[in-house]
């Protein structure tokens, strides 16, 4: 948006952010290496200001930065793997480092912000982080050797696209080994080049394909009210959205909005899309599972397929 539209963006960097952040909570540290005070060595000392070893660190800065923001003006908003052996929790295996494997995973979910390719992967082993096993770390060891052999892979936003708002949804069927819940998946094309993803486990476990593609579309058409919302601001309206969807089934409950044996229990929130399609602000379209990109965000594919 800012380099299509040449509008100016300003980052900025705050030193010794979590200083800055009030704790609410009463805490107590022992006297540390080099401050103890030799008359009272039996003592503690009570926390004024959140620093990085705390918990309570990153909410208390949130809440202060937020603060700020809020009272000058500012809106608040929301803020590759094998295809044959998935992720399972091996409670005979060897344990590894919670800390170090952690800290991997922190890394790439950094990455996952720019390279949509190894969102799946990430987030699977992302559910290992309180007990990960062997297993775990070799595959989070294959994600790095993938990022090493492919730094020439990138994204590309030309400036000549067209201005439109296109979305492809999709999700696989009881695919978590732990709760059988399915993953939804979802990504956004604005001048037809793809500037949001999501990948997230849902929160009900689906009864069929279609229940889980159901509630995968109505997740995936919050987030783009959430971008419509943003692009009002700058002075732009996208009615009749295009999503693209490999259920044909998602399409036709859409369409007849009435309850039966096998839809009346999905829960009602994941239903306000059929409004929207009713006010024709939504045009739902049937694609080929081959040519919905959102598929690769769903499962883990061979060599030739990725």
């Amino acid at each position: 948006m800012p380099y299509s539209k040449n509008l100016v963006v300003y980052q900025m960097d705050v030193m010794s952010a979590f200083l800055y952040g009030k704790i609410e909570e009463q805490v107590y540290v022992y006297q540390p290496l080099g401050f103890e005070d030799p008359e009272f060595l039996d003592r503690v000392y009570m926390v004024e200001k959140a620093f990085y070893c705390l918990h309570q660190a990153p909410r208390a800065w949130y809440e202060t930065l937020s603060t700020y923001f809020l009272d000058n003006g500012f809106q608040r908003v929301s803020t590759p793997m094998k295809t044959s052996k998935p992720l399972m929790k091996d409670e005979n295996a060897k344990d590894i480092d919670v800390h170090s494997y952690r800290s991997m995973i922190g890394s790439l979910m950094y990455f996952t912000s720019s390279m949509s390719d190894i969102m799946f992967v990430v987030c699977a082993c992302a559910r290992f982080q309180v007990t990960p096993k062997v297993s775990h770390l070799h595959a989070v060891k294959k994600i790095f050797r993938y990022l090493k052999g492919q730094p020439k892979l990138g994204l590309s936003y030309p400036k000549d696209s067209p201005f439109n708002l296109e979305t492809y949804t999709n999700s696989d069927y009881a695919g978590a080994s732990l709760d059988r819940k399915s993953t939804l998946r979802g990504c956004q094309f604005l001048y037809s080049r793809l500037t949001s993803w999501k990948c997230k486990k849902q929160t009900v476990v689906a009864n069929s394909t279609t229940e889980a593609e159901y509630v995968a579309t109505s997740n995936c058409y919050r987030h783009v009210l959430w971008i419509k919302n943003q692009m009002l601001d700058y002075g732009y309206n996208f009615m009749n959205t295009k999503i693209f969807i490999d259920n044909e089934s998602t399409i036709c409950i859409l369409k007849n909005p009435v309850f039966h044996l096998k839809t009346k229990h999905i829960v009602i929130r994941n239903h306000f899309i059929r409004d929207s399609y009713e006010k024709r602000l939504i045009q739902m379209i049937k694609t080929h599972t081959d040519y919905n990109v959102a598929d690769f965000l769903t499962k883990a594919f061979d060599v030739s397929r990725f």
